[in-house]
């Protein structure tokens, strides 16, 4: 099995690496001091498990565990942490098991064991995705590495068959995720133009119609028009005279 251990105290890591080296089938093969360099290191080396603080510089345990939950193939996840009071959260997050600092050894060969019966589970497709809070960030996997790109930098989203193409302040990224569930998330922040496109509210302009009677959304940010579907029109509109 392999692992990524993920927290910001160098003791702790290395407290769990010494109880983790009692496991004949354990292979430590990363630690991370946050939850940036966590995520990084499960896109390079695809663990079975990640053992990850939850109170973490940066990208915390919790958003880090949400971003996990879209990987493919998709680690378990289990806490560890020294506040208890996150148990709920940790569990919102889909997480296998949540154990409290100092972890002691009969606490993480249970938590171990309910890893295996987990990865069990996902190879005979019976695997259910993560819940939670908003993300703060989407993760864009390129060649074995990732890229987190702030949602707040985000101008508009648009489906291109398996992937939805993220514009964003520096460039273009294609994520793994449907156009539905970044709505069904992020549907205070983005507007739907088209069945193919959200766009930030904070990015839209005006609307424009062109001699053939065809509506375009001008943004902000964005280097061309982009089409805007009869049905999304009106309320986009509507939308507009209010502000």
């Amino acid at each position: 099995m392999k692992v990524v251990i993920a927290d910001d105290e160098p003791l702790a890591r290395e407290r769990l690496r010494t109880l983790l080296a009692a496991h004949a089938d354990i292979d430590v093969v990363a630690e991370a001091g946050d939850g940036r360099t966590a995520l990084q290191a499960c896109a390079e080396h695809e663990p079975d498990l990640v053992l990850l603080d939850i109170a973490m510089p940066g990208i915390d345990g919790l958003e880090a565990a949400r971003h996990l939950a879209a990987f493919e193939p998709r680690p378990a996840v289990v806490f560890c942490t020294a506040y208890d009071a996150h148990a709920l959260s940790a569990f919102d997050a889909a997480a296998v098991d949540y154990l409290v600092k100092p972890v002691r050894p009969e606490r993480l060969e249970a938590a171990l064991e309910r890893v295996r019966t987990f990865t069990a589970g996902l190879e005979r497709g019976r695997g259910e995705g993560g819940a939670g809070k908003r993300r703060t960030h989407l993760c864009a996997r390129l060649r074995g590495s990732l890229r987190l790109i702030p949602i707040e930098d985000v101008h508009y989203l648009q489906a291109e068959e398996k992937y939805v193409v993220v514009h964003h302040a520096r460039g273009e990224d294609l994520i793994e995720e449907s156009l539905k569930s970044l709505e069904e998330e992020f549907g205070d922040r983005f507007l739907r133009i088209h069945r193919n496109c959200l766009v930030a509210r904070h990015e839209l302009v005006e609307l424009r119609r062109d001699p053939e009677g065809h509506v375009h959304a001008i943004l902000r940010h964005g280097a061309q028009p982009l089409e805007v579907s009869r049905r999304c029109a009106a309320p986009l509109r509507e939308m507009l005279r209010e502000r």
